[in-house]
């Protein structure tokens, strides 16, 4: 069944930040740890921010809904815009430097590799900094000679809770994807009456797809499972769920839902990759 989670429901907490900046979030929704398609979803407010150029063994999508987040030669979100991170490739540096607030999905990948819970993130990073220190995206950890060890720092909190090596999957895409809604066509949903969809894309071999979906008040629009929507703008009712602006609706797989319009809701929907 369908689940809804209403943002002001999800407190907003300041988390211990391994880049660079202040980062407060509201944790929004979780997977199941220790699985391929484990998933975190927060909505992330950043004061200010910096992290170096870097890469993930993890998918990223994010939605950029206030300000402006800067990734360097990659482009720069804007409000409205939508952008996936693949793993395995490189994007930044990475700087905010005047405030922002962002939808961040991050997620295990096409390889496999999987991603490591926000619990398991944070029990590492305070082991590690009993034997080193994290300074503008990168653990440095000093020798016994003296010398110094730097990793990226997500990389060191990895290593952490795996021990063993991280190896990075090769790169499906060279460069992340930004997106512009604004410049996709609503086209009406097949069987669907009230509902249209911008189709965004779909990526790697394991099938997530990015899309906008748009329902007239009065309409009812059938949800897919193994999905996550974001309500963008409107409000009405999944079932005997209400929802608001910003809530968050998640189907696993095999499971099923439909959203009632009240007034003109707009959906951001995320498929989630498919590992059976």
């Amino acid at each position: 069944m369908a689940k809804v989670i209403n943002v002001e429901d999800v407190p907003m907490v300041e988390r211990p930040n391994i880049r660079e900046g202040t980062l407060r979030s509201r944790r929004l929704l979780t997977g199941e740890p220790g699985t391929p398609g484990n998933f975190s979803l927060q909505l992330s407010s950043t004061p200010t921010y910096f992290s170096p150029r870097h890469r993930h063994n993890f998918d990223q999508m994010r939605y950029q809904l206030a300000g402006d987040f800067d990734f360097g030669t990659d482009g720069a979100m804007r409000p409205g815009s939508v952008a996936y991170f693949p793993e395995g490739t490189y994007y930044g540096p990475q700087s905010c430097p005047t405030g922002s607030e962002t939808l961040v999905l991050q997620f295990g990948g096409a390889s496999r590799s999987g991603y490591i819970s926000a619990e398991e993130h944070e029990r590492a990073t305070a082991e590690l900094t009993q034997h080193g220190t994290f300074a503008k995206g990168v653990y440095t950890q000093l020798r016994p000679d003296g010398g110094k060890i730097n990793k990226d720092a997500y990389e060191a909190v990895w290593e952490r809770v795996n021990g063993r090596p991280l190896e990075y999957p090769g790169q499906r895409y060279l460069r992340p994807v930004f997106m512009d809604p604004d410049n996709f066509d609503w086209l009406p949903v097949a069987e669907q009456p009230g509902a249209s969809c911008k189709f965004l894309g779909e990526f790697s071999e394991r099938r997530t797809r990015l899309s906008l979906y748009k329902i007239a008040p009065g309409a009812t629009f059938q949800l897919a499972d193994n999905s996550i929507y974001f309500v963008a703008s409107g409000s009405g009712a999944v079932g005997a769920e209400n929802f608001r602006p910003h809530a968050t609706i998640h189907l696993g797989i095999g499971e099923q839902g439909s959203v009632e319009a009240r007034e003109p809701v707009e959906l951001l929907h995320v498929g989630l990759p498919h590992f059976s």
